[in-house]
């Protein structure tokens, strides 16, 4: 694709769209639905990695493209979780399962706005956390399908509000220097 017209923003518009179609369709909350839901995520999480490898592949890097492409992907992470949660309204859960999707979503929102501060103040890439043996922490993401495909909507959905939120509050402590002083 790097010798095409695509470009990587395109496939960022495309990880977009179809990551908020998987949210909306987790949403119904009707298990067949779930099959086209998690397809949805997967392909979308699959242009997550696409739009990042063409860009470096093309040399189309730029600024925007960068926080395009963390914006789309926290807004379709985050969204994906108030829709599995909002899913589980007339489960075990019932109620609760709307408000631990939120809490789970906005704290993938929090990690984002950290992010993009962190950023401004010290450059492109100073606030990733790496990768190791090839695993990138955002890889964590494509267990979301699997777990609701067989039927761990429930566990996921708790798992997510504790451990989103735990990370979110680790990340920022860690960062709370860069995070809590004016810029420069």
């Amino acid at each position: 694709m790097a010798k095409t017209s695509v470009t990587p923003n395109q496939l960022t518009t495309l990880r977009l769209a179809t990551g908020l179609g998987a949210a909306a369709v987790y949403g119904i909350g009707e298990a067949h639905w779930d099959y086209l839901a998690s397809g949805l995520f997967a392909v979308s999480l699959i242009l997550d990695r696409a739009d990042g490898i063409l860009a470096r592949l093309s040399g189309k890097t730029s600024r925007f493209g960068h926080i395009y492409d963390l914006i789309a992907d926290s807004a379709c992470n985050a969204l994906v979780f108030v829709g599995i949660g909002f899913s589980l309204r007339h489960g075990d859960l019932g109620g609760l399962g709307i408000p631990l999707g939120v809490i789970a979503g906005a704290a993938v929102l929090l990690v984002l706005l950290s992010v993009v501060r962190i950023e401004e103040q010290k450059g492109q890439g100073a606030a990733e956390i790496g990768n190791s043996f090839g695993f990138d922490p955002d890889d964590a993401m494509l267990f979301v399908p699997v777990a609701v495909l067989v039927g761990w909507s429930e566990g996921l959905i708790l798992a997510a509000s504790i451990g989103a939120s735990l990370f979110a509050a680790v990340f920022i402590l860690f960062h709370r220097r860069t995070l809590f002083t004016r810029a420069s």
